[in-house]
């Protein structure tokens, strides 16, 4: 066997030279096979979670153990059937997957990073985003990410939660309490269904919180849907990594259900968060110049407002048509100011 090609590796293997030195005797055998199977743990991450991490495991049981020839074949065997069975995701699956952005907010545990990696890489999910972490990822992330230490490598780190949503056009932030101020509330599968409906065209952004305390409600109200996942009630603690897992699942079953479905012939085009933030800035100004609210005394008028508009969620064109309403009203005011 001189060459493995296999449409799930989707490239070739040169692996003869690799097999036949590591047969051979001595220390030197067992620390080529160790390289060797870095290579194609590496060639076959996005399999199956721990597909990387159970070839690597095999490596250092043969080192341990100091197994015969014969062993390290049958071993081999054993790995290299299993990994040519997995199946792994697609280049149309990676790029639909890669528009859905898992972002955490100041991550306190480097492991957490590590372990949110591990349970996005099993969905198909790889884009992270740290929201200013109060920890740099490092060697304890790497360790929990067992297999997925990519994923926290190409992770983008930024400051503030405005730059991990920039772009997106759908945004659910996970909450676990009730706020004073009610929200569009989602389960975890309807939170899967619409990130992926959403993903086809534009960016996604989920959001989870800190550990202790979740998210702000300013951070909140940032979101166009608030998803909770129902727990146990009387004991309904989750870690970061699980909350993580359980929405990465349902938009992984939303994802396979949406192969077999018809394509829709027309899909509504929603406004980014960038833009769906310059309109409330225009809104904002146009009721502080109308007098209807004061800068001193806001109250509660503009949150209200975004729940409205967050619940009513216009597309692209209806926020157009509102901000040339706003406009048209400044221009209105100006005109009659001037003519007193």
């Amino acid at each position: 066997m001189n060459r493995l090609n296999n449409d799930a590796f989707r490239t070739f293997i040169n692996i003869g030279d690799e097999v036949v030195a590591t047969f051979l005797t001595g220390f030197n055998g067992v620390r080529r096979f160790i390289v060797f199977s870095d290579k194609v743990a590496r060639l076959t991450r996005g399999a199956y979670g721990d597909v990387e991490h159970r070839m690597h495991g095999y490596s250092h049981w043969m080192l341990k153990n100091g197994k015969n020839g014969a062993e390290y074949s049958r071993e081999l065997g054993m790995c290299l059937r299993f990994m040519v069975a997995c199946r792994v995701n697609s280049p149309v699956e990676d790029a639909m997957l890669q528009n859905i952005r898992i972002v955490l907010v100041e991550t306190s545990h480097t492991g957490n990073m590590g372990s949110v990696a591990r349970a996005m890489k099993t969905m198909g999910l790889t884009n992270l985003w740290l929201v200013n972490p109060l920890v740099k990822p490092d060697s304890q992330a790497i360790a929990l990410a067992a297999g997925a230490s990519d994923v926290i490598g190409q992770a983008h780190i930024v400051d503030t939660l405005d730059e991990a949503l920039q772009g997106c056009s759908l945004v659910v932030g996970t909450s676990a309490r009730s706020r004073t101020l009610p929200w569009p509330m989602l389960d975890p599968r309807e939170c899967g269904v619409k990130s992926v409906d959403e993903a086809r065209h534009a960016d996604v952004a989920l959001v989870f919180g800190r550990e202790r305390v979740g998210l702000t409600n300013d951070e909140l109200q940032k979101c166009h849907y608030h998803v909770a996942i129902a727990a146990n009630p009387e004991y309904s603690s989750l870690n970061l990594a699980m909350a993580v897992q359980v929405i990465a699942y349902e938009v992984r079953m939303a994802y396979l259900a949406a192969q077999d479905a018809p394509e829709a012939h027309e899909e509504a085009v929603y406004p980014l968060v960038d833009d769906l933030e310059r309109f409330y800035q225009h809104l904002e100004q146009a009721l502080l110049d109308s007098g209807f609210i004061r800068a001193s005394h806001p109250g509660q008028v503009m949150n209200k407002l975004r729940r409205l508009f967050t619940r009513a969620r216009p597309e692209s064109q209806e926020l157009n048509i509102l901000r040339g309403m706003l406009s048209s009203f400044s221009e209105d005011s100006k005109t009659k100011k001037g003519s007193r």
